[in-house]
């Protein structure tokens, strides 16, 4: 009997528990499906040899092993052994592989139906593959028989798309068994979507276990942090290395460009010196690159050492000695005898008995499920243009370490920013697609941590902008994700939520990353709807865009959260006094007061009316704070602070007289604080429009002047210096007019007065003058209304035309 390898207490846990949910019933026993069961741990917590004591305990005499490659099946078989598995042992593959397996291989069903003849111990080792190509079912057709127990490593692959092929193992019709025990590290997998939707939503799940009709309930779980905790993994650190290299542009890179030997070639140099100066500031000694491409990964490794010793010549006691650094290269075509050596090499760091201060082993999608690499201390993602579970598979690979070592892994990811990039754009910047891809495959490992990080923190502008390059650790980051370049921690948290958690469309992403800086940069999200970012974003749009949405109810729950946090105004009412005010402000910038006349635009915007609509509301709000009652409470302080803002700006915007006056009034005193004179007559002053000497010499007219209000006459002689002409001589009779003269001229008044102030609620003393023609339109619109029944219908028809209220 081979010398057993002994458990760990958590190994005890789940084997305990796995005997308890399978039970032991008897080889023979025949059911409609066999009892199933999941084991989940993190990768390196011994899963495997839970399995072979999970077997001993279950008293299972014919036991059948599925794993995905065959690197995993050769490994398999010695941990089997380890364990203290005895009996026969066989593979399901080709002969020419014996010698990598370790075992008596087959892919003939017959042969492998008449090993499985007869009493006593077996074991099978099989890839999916095999069972895929039907080997394994072939087997039991000829009459190999039921298994006592089939263990499914690396489980997830038979799961939703990426288990189709391999859905032969679930079927107990096909391959049957008593007991299934299906073991992973990632139960449940994600993946971006290939084209990121404007409505935003969760990332694809591209496999999921959660159907125990399937796989069995989970009666075993050991989480990444409690694996960490009981120092049965590394504890692991994401380090993003900032490349800052006007050559290497996002768009270059990700464009048609991309493979050109131009951009290959700086792009690899850049690399090279990114993972040398990183291994040399973190003091790593095994590093794993990870390469999309075959022939990157040899590149790679055959010129780092070219890169070393130049990095070296230039600083020689911050970097490795040249002949001090080994690297070589793996792929899927090296024979496993090969593979097996070379991995060796980079472990034991051991070249021709010298010893080498740092190993570098380039690979492209070689280095798969269940390799063992605990000798490795950091992953460096050169290229994570790979699947999800590719890039899982790469960080568990850094994860594994041998009991009580005590090492912190590190997952590496260079991060090339666009000329002139700030480090905080981060949520729509095309420079972290590979950061977003590794941190959406570390969820499926360890989905707290990466949540935690969406969790935000207090803003460190300050320090962000000051931040250098010595691994900054940035607030919700501490201790797992670190820049070369310090982040602000809430443009971090906006960034895990909007592009890992729930990837987002790159039009939202944008919008927010504007309403955050706008935020930070105003204290407040209430935008002018023709607000520009400086990149030229149409933010005021954006920001209209989300609004009308939430009304509308088709804002997503998560996008309603992430603009409450930005502090999002989602009123109407308030965004409509925002917009109007910037553009009060903007116009009585440009002509000193806020007494527009109704036509008046800001920038295509009705400024006129708008302030119009503001005296409305006001003096409306005035006339119910006088009224019996006091005025309603609800409401009062949001108009005193709107009335607030505009009298900021002009002290005068809303008086208790004419508009049309107060406007000729100002800037008639501006002139005259400028050291001007008013004119006497008309024509001689036109200001903005308005001919203040008309307008003066019709104030100190006696019919006007008495019709004025006290404050009126107040201002104009302390102010202006104007008073009455009491020997103003009295005007002839005038030619006589005919009524319906008469009520043309006052008509024309009513009309020019209306189009101007958008309105008839006309002062009682007030005169308008119409081609030189000085009209008391006051007295006539009151004496129109309070005999409104004695008008002929027609001439109420016409005032109705005009813009007349009767009421």
């Amino acid at each position: 009997m081979p010398r057993k390898q002994r458990l760990r207490p958590h190994q005890v846990e789940a084997v305990d528990a796995v005997v308890r949910a399978l039970g032991s019933p008897a080889s023979g026993e025949l059911a409609d499906t066999a009892v199933r069961a999941q084991v989940i741990a993190p990768p390196g917590a011994g899963k495997s040899l839970i399995a072979v004591y999970a077997a001993q305990g279950l008293r299972a005499e014919r036991v059948l092993v599925l794993v995905p490659t065959l690197d995993l099946l050769g490994q398999m078989v010695g941990v089997w052994r380890a364990g203290g598995r005895g009996g026969r042992l066989f593979g399901v593959c080709s002969e020419r592989e014996k010698a990598a397996v370790g075992v008596r291989c087959t892919t003939d069903a017959g042969e492998l139906a008449g090993w499985l003849a007869g009493e006593g111990r077996v074991t099978v080792f099989a890839t999916y593959a095999a069972a895929g190509l039907g080997v394994l079912e072939r087997a039991h057709a000829a009459g190999a028989g039921r298994w006592d127990l089939m263990v499914v490593d690396e489980a997830h692959r038979t799961a939703g798309g990426l288990g189709k092929p391999w859905a032969v193992v679930h079927d107990d019709r096909r391959l049957p068994a008593v007991r299934r025990l299906y073991m992973t590290a990632t139960p449940r997998l994600w993946e971006l979507p290939g084209l990121e939707g404007a409505t935003g939503g969760a990332g694809q799940l591209v496999a999921s276990m959660d159907d125990e009709e399937i796989f069995g309930p989970v009666v075993y779980r050991l989480t990444m942090s409690e694996a960490i905790e009981r120092g049965l993994i590394a504890q692991y650190q994401v380090v993003c290395v900032d490349i800052a290299d006007p050559q290497l542009s996002a768009v270059r890179l990700v464009g048609a460009e991309a493979f050109t030997d131009e951009v290959r070639g700086v792009r690899l140099a850049a690399l090279q010196t990114a993972v040398l100066k990183t291994a040399a500031e973190h003091r790593l000694r095994r590093v794993l690159t990870f390469h999309h491409r075959t022939n990157e990964a040899e590149a790679f490794a055959g010129g780092l050492g070219r890169v070393a010793a130049a990095l070296w010549e230039a600083d020689a006691g911050s970097f490795a000695e040249p002949d001090a650094v080994w690297a070589d290269w793996l792929c899927g075509e090296h024979r496993a005898v090969h593979r097996r050596q070379v991995l060796e090499t980079f472990s034991a760091g051991l070249v021709e008995d010298a010893v080498m201060e740092l190993c570098v082993l380039s690979s492209a999608r070689v280095l798969g499920e269940g390799v063992d690499t605990a000798a490795c201390d950091a992953v460096v993602f050169v290229d994570a243009r790979g699947s999800t579970p590719d890039v899982v598979q790469a960080v568990g690979r850094a994860l594994r370490m041998q009991p009580g070592e005590g090492k912190v892994a590190s997952l590496v990811v260079p991060v090339f920013l666009e000329l002139g990039e700030e480090p905080d754009e981060m949520l729509a910047s095309r420079s972290y697609t590979h950061l977003v891809k590794v941190l959406t495959a570390l969820r499926a490992h360890d989905a707290e941590a990466v949540e935690q990080l969406a969790v935000s923190q207090s803003p460190s502008r300050q320090a962000a902008a000051g931040g250098t390059a010595g691994g900054v650790v940035s607030g919700a980051a501490q201790g797992l994700l670190r820049f070369s370049t310090a982040r602000d921690p809430v443009q971090l948290a906006a960034f895990i939520r909007a592009r890992v958690l729930r990837p987002e469309g790159e039009y939202w992403r944008r919008g927010l990353q504007a309403a955050m800086a706008y935020a930070a940069d105003h204290g407040h999200l209430r935008v002018p709807y023709g607000s520009t970012a400086p990149d030229g974003f149409a933010l005021g749009v954006w920001i209209a865009k989300q609004r009308v949405a939430y009304r509308q109810g088709t804002l997503a729950e998560e996008r309603v959260k992430e603009l409450d946090a930005a502090g999002m105004v989602w009123s109407h009412l308030e965004v409509a006094f925002s917009e109007g005010l910037a553009a009060a402000r903007g116009w009585a910038g440009e002509h000193g007061h806020l007494l527009a006349p109704t036509e008046a635009t800001w920038q295509g915007y009705p400024v006129g009316i708008w302030l119009r609509d503001q005296r409305a509301a006001a003096r409306r709000e005035r006339a119910a704070q006088n009224g019996p009652d006091g005025g309603r409470a609800s409401g009062k302080a949001d108009s005193a602070r709107r009335w607030g803002e505009l009298e900021k700006i002009d002290p005068a915007w809303c008086p208790a007289w004419d508009i049309a006056w107060q406007r000729c009034f100002h800037l008639a005193r501006t002139h005259v604080n400028g050291g001007g004179e008013l004119p006497a007559g008309p024509g001689e002053l036109v200001v903005q429009g308005e001919d203040l000497g008309r307008w003066a010499g019709t104030q100190r007219t006696v019919a006007v002047w008495d019709g004025l209000l006290p404050a009126q006459q107040w201002l104009l002689t302390q102010v202006l210096h104007l008073t009455p002409d009491d020997d103003q001589p009295q005007p002839g009779p005038a030619p006589s007019k005919t009524r319906a003269q008469m009520w043309a001229a006052n008509l024309a008044a009513a009309r020019q007065y209306h189009q101007r102030e958008g309105h008839l609620n006309v002062p009682r003393q007030h005169v308008e003058t119409v081609d030189g023609d000085d009209r008391a339109l006051g007295v006539f619109i009151a004496n129109c209304r309070a005999r409104k029944q004695r008008l002929a219908s027609e001439r109420v028809r016409e005032l109705s035309a005009v813009g007349m209220k009767w009421g």
